[in-house]
């Protein structure tokens, strides 16, 4: 059975509407630049051919992707989200003492993850090691970069 992703419902709005762009609009695209580059003869050193056989390819693994992402969602709703530990769809404000600076991150799910807009994803290190943490709890992450502690200020929606 395949893992159930979690996810905020912008999230799985978000996932919905690449799926639907994809399947109207991408696809049609895609078919459009292979029926071009048929029309230009010798597919043995057609190019064009070659790179829009592979933008199909690439488009209909990312839509089995997507279709298969959805049929194990699960959707935490703002009502579901409690502020009592931190988990999926908090937004969690952390001191981290080896920079001496507070960081505020949102808690998603992997498909929502956005590191540059401090979205990190319940699965990524910093993620899992917050997850059931409370206010006044200190976690010790284990990152690439090396061992990072993390004091947790605030808890929100």
């Amino acid at each position: 059975m395949a893992k159930q992703i979690v996810v905020t419902e912008e999230g799985l709005k978000k996932l919905q509407d690449e799926l639907e762009y994809l399947k109207s609009v991408k696809r049609k695209e895609v078919v459009e630049a292979i029926r071009v580059a048929l029309s230009f003869g010798d597919l043995s050193e057609n190019s064009e051919y070659d790179e829009a056989k592979n933008e199909q390819a690439k488009t209909e693994a990312r839509i089995s992707e997507l279709e298969e992402s959805l049929k194990h969602v699960k959707v935490i709703s703002e009502s579901e989200v409690n502020t009592d530990t931190v988990n999926v769809g908090n937004r969690v404000k952390v001191y981290d003492e080896e920079f001496d600076e507070e960081i505020t991150y949102t808690l998603v799910g992997s498909t929502e993850a956005d590191p540059l807009l401090d979205k990190i994803s319940d699965q990524s290190p910093v993620g899992s090691a917050l997850i059931g943490a409370s206010v006044g709890d200190t976690v010790d992450v284990v990152t690439p970069g090396g061992n990072v502690r993390l004091r947790i200020l605030e808890i929100s929606k």
